[in-house]
């Protein structure tokens, strides 16, 4: 079963600066293609959500690794999956903030 798909906060924050960030520095062409690639891996999420890695057990949050750059975290809940934060794998791994 197909699953709703929630934006949470930090989710919609991070994602929008990973945008800005790719229009200020790249363009119109990277940016729509990162985009592109985001909408066909949470489809692909909603259809399969035990697809991405456990990254803690007992938040039960997941994790799928977008782009070499970027992982994408998020959390299953009854019918829903809950996209918590798209985290920069540049950064220190303690920041991940689960």
């Amino acid at each position: 079963m197909v699953k709703t798909i929630i934006w949470n906060r930090r989710a919609s924050n991070s994602f929008n600066s990973i945008i800005k960030y790719l229009q200020e520095e790249w363009g119109d062409r990277v940016t729509r293609n990162f985009v592109v690639r985001i909408y066909e891996i949470i489809d692909l999420l909603a259809v399969n959500p035990e697809m991405g890695s456990i990254e803690h057990f007992e938040k039960q949050i997941r994790g799928f690794v977008i782009t070499k750059h970027n992982t994408l975290f998020y959390r299953i809940e009854n019918e829903r999956l809950i996209l918590l934060n798209f985290f920069d794998n540049r950064q220190n791994p303690n920041k991940k903030s689960h």
